[in-house]
């Protein structure tokens, strides 16, 4: 993939054996790439990825894909909350309130790519911070293009079927289905849907929602494919 190299103090063992079959997607949330990279690698910090895609392109490798690079902290996808162990982690330089560059797309495409035809990763591993992290985190924001990803086969996008009347419990229950952890709120997860799959939404639970979050669980429920963790 043509990696600068930049280790990072920051991993460890991948527990359990576990192997990657996830990537999760931040945004680095800094001015720049060089302070970033120099959080990423910094000991006292105590956080890491495995990549670093700075604005202009340039990819940074800071941990190697077999260890538990330390990217996202507490959360959940699924019934598994080990998800340092089970992913690889990309960040994006990127401070959260601008778009995100064309270079730094360009290379995601390709890293994902790769680390996905390595590790037999399916499209719907692939999923936000703020997807394992509700109300937590909101990283890669609603500025980051999935859709883009997901024409590729890199993400996933829920197709719009009939509309749903609203319905907080069978929301729950949908979106617990696809990923989303039973002991968020409610609200928290309505959000980091919204902020992947509906990013101009507000405003409370309704039609739409509905019927979005019933198809990824249809099509995409979490646990298709995959050994219990």
């Amino acid at each position: 993939m043509g990696a600068i190299w930049r280790p990072s103090p920051n991993h460890g063992a991948r527990r359990g054996g576990a192997r990657p079959d996830m990537v999760v997607v931040h945004y680095t949330g800094m001015v720049d790439m060089a302070a970033a990279l120099a959080r990423l690698c910094d000991p006292e910090a105590e956080v890491s990825a495995h990549y670093l895609i700075a604005r202009d392109g340039r990819l940074f490798q800071l941990v190697s894909e077999e260890r538990r690079a330390w990217h996202a902290g507490v959360g959940c996808w699924g019934m598994l909350d080990d998800v340092n162990s089970h992913s690889i982690g990309i960040e994006l330089d990127n401070d959260g309130a601008t778009p995100f560059a064309a270079p730094l797309m360009a290379r995601l495409e390709t890293v994902l790519q790769t680390i996905m035809r390595r590790w037999a990763i399916p499209p719907a591993r692939v999923i936000a911070h703020s997807d394992m992290a509700p109300g937590r985190k909101a990283d890669p924001g609603r500025r980051f293009d999935w859709q883009r990803l997901a024409r590729q086969g890199l993400a996933v996008w829920p197709s719009a079927g009939p509309r749903l009347v609203p319905d907080a419990v069978a929301f729950a229950a949908e979106a617990t289905r696809f990923g989303y952890g039973m002991a968020w709120a409610p609200e928290a997860v309505l959000d980091a849907f919204r902020q992947r799959f509906r990013p101009a939404m507000r405003g409370p639970l309704d039609s739409v929602d509905m019927a979005l979050m019933s198809d990824l669980a249809r099509r995409f429920p979490v646990d298709q494919g995959l050994a219990a963790p």
